[in-house]
């Protein structure tokens, strides 16, 4: 069973700087896919950043230049390195897997992030 576990969230003013980073276990195969969408209250989820096994990356448009995401294929885990953080990047972010051997897409459970002004 495939378990995605979120970390490094918390709490920053404007300007600071998060690193997120997502563990995934229970797979032996390197994943297509991962990222991170995130969901603010009474917004649709979104994505903010994905990169695919070839670590070729791409960005939402309000975090692209402040966000970076990177990978690690063999410990499958991926990261989301935060800077200038602004309120408005406030929101539950949640880890994804995409898996093209499976045909899966695994979840974390969220981590919350909030940015005073």
């Amino acid at each position: 069973q495939v378990q995605l576990v979120e970390s490094g969230g918390g709490l920053g003013q404007a300007g600071d700087s998060l690193r997120l980073s997502c563990a995934a276990s229970g797979a032996s195969y390197r994943f297509f896919l991962m990222g991170w969408y995130r969901q603010a209250p009474g917004k649709q989820r979104e994505l903010v950043a994905q990169v695919n096994a070839g670590r070729v990356a791409n960005y939402a448009d309000s975090v692209k230049g402040r966000f970076n995401i990177y990978r690690d294929n063999d410990k499958n885990t991926v990261h989301l390195q935060m800077d200038s953080l602004k309120p408005e990047d406030t929101a539950v972010y949640y880890c994804y897997a995409q898996s093209s051997y499976s045909g899966s897409t695994f979840w974390g459970q969220g981590t919350q992030v909030t940015v005073s002004s």
